[in-house]
């Protein structure tokens, strides 16, 4: 019963093909309830911060319902976004129903595609890993579990990590220096990877190069199906999904930053050094996503055993409520900057 509340995001893919089915409102239905309801829903609902007991936390960490309920989601998310592509052959639809479709796909591909990427590529499993670029290819971002394992993990909180979003640095500045910096990051560590192994660097053994195939064939794909219009359609829906993801990463670690320690290394990643939510609502829909102190703790930690940790910094509200403050940056500076200041003179008198 427990792993069953995690199948709550099948109530965004319903809404979702209401939205694919509607015309004019009915076709922002999944784009209100997670911008309107959901947020609105967290600040009503005070965050729950328990933890599981070490035997229910044994019990759950090898459970394989778990799993079952993410891969069970990556099928119905691939399935969702071919049944986009097909409803935006209606040639009745208005503009403001292509936009409200798009941006329903883009939800999809940022709350589920990338997010299940990302829970799916910290696993050690070949399949698993394979699921993981499946979900990640929905929004052409494979690269991410890339640069997010072997680059983020190790760089968090410090100036060197292009996914740290810097104090008083705007949502919008943030998102051009990630994803650009994240896709190049991700070529220096899969050449680097691939210069260790003695192949050649352009060549299929570089898992970047294998990346790009792997998009260029799926792009190919829903071309030869669809057209160069729907296609265009799904660039955008795209678009959508990394700019979410983006906007996650601008919110977990805004103004955080690890101690630089003598001989030029850093101190370890802490709990401390993540924005934490556990408002549960977001947790159940986000697969956990929103306690991610102690997903940067310990990375290999499941999402259903993930924890509360009392010294974390703790967002005044769930992601999506932050995500709509970060878009207003004076508001967002207003907001969070005290509280980075006051995050920064309790890790200073530690």
């Amino acid at each position: 019963m427990r792993a069953a509340r995690y199948l709550i995001p099948v109530i965004i893919f319903m809404l979702a093909i209401i939205s694919f089915n509607a015309n004019g409102l009915a076709c922002y239905t999944a784009m209100l309830f997670a911008w309107v309801v959901v947020p609105g829903l967290e600040l009503l609902i005070a965050p729950d911060p328990a933890n599981l007991s070490a035997t229910e936390e044994a019990l759950a960490k090898d459970d394989p319902v778990y799993d079952w309920v993410l891969y069970s989601i990556v099928v119905i998310h691939i399935a969702t976004l071919f049944y986009f592509l097909n409803s935006m052959q209606n040639h009745t639809l208005t503009l403001s129903d292509k936009i409200g479709r798009i941006m329903t796909m883009g939800l999809l591909c940022g709350t589920f595609g990338i997010n299940l990427g990302h829970e799916l590529g910290h696993r050690v499993k070949p399949p698993e890993k394979w699921l993981a670029r499946i979900a990640l290819m929905s929004s052409l971002y494979i690269h991410f579990y890339i640069e997010h394992n072997k680059g983020h993990h190790k760089r968090v909180a410090t100036p060197e990590d292009p996914s740290t979003a810097r104090f008083n640095e705007p949502i919008y500045e943030f998102w051009f220096r990630s994803i650009i910096n994240c896709y190049t990051g991700a070529w220096k560590i899969a050449n680097r990877e691939t210069g260790k192994k003695g192949k050649p660097v352009f060549s299929l053994h570089n898992e970047m190069l294998q990346v790009q195939l792997i998009q260029l064939l799926f792009v190919v794909m829903i071309y030869l199906l669809f057209g160069s219009t729907i296609t265009l359609y799904f660039f955008m829906a795209a678009v959508f999904g990394i700019l979410l993801l983006e906007s996650v990463n601008y919110i977990e670690h805004y103004g955080l930053i690890r101690k630089h320690l003598p001989g030029g290394k850093y101190e370890r990643p802490m709990p401390e050094h993540s924005w934490n939510s556990d408002h549960l609502i977001g947790r159940l829909l986000l697969f956990e996503l929103s306690r991610h102190s102690d997903h940067h703790y310990l990375a290999s930690r499941k999402y259903q055993v993930l924890r509360h940790h009392d010294h974390s910094p703790q967002m005044p509200t769930g992601y999506p409520g932050m995500i709509l403050l970060a878009l207003v940056p004076p508001l967002w500076f207003r907001v969070m900057n005290k509280k980075v200041i006051e995050q920064q003179v309790k890790s200073a008198i530690a």
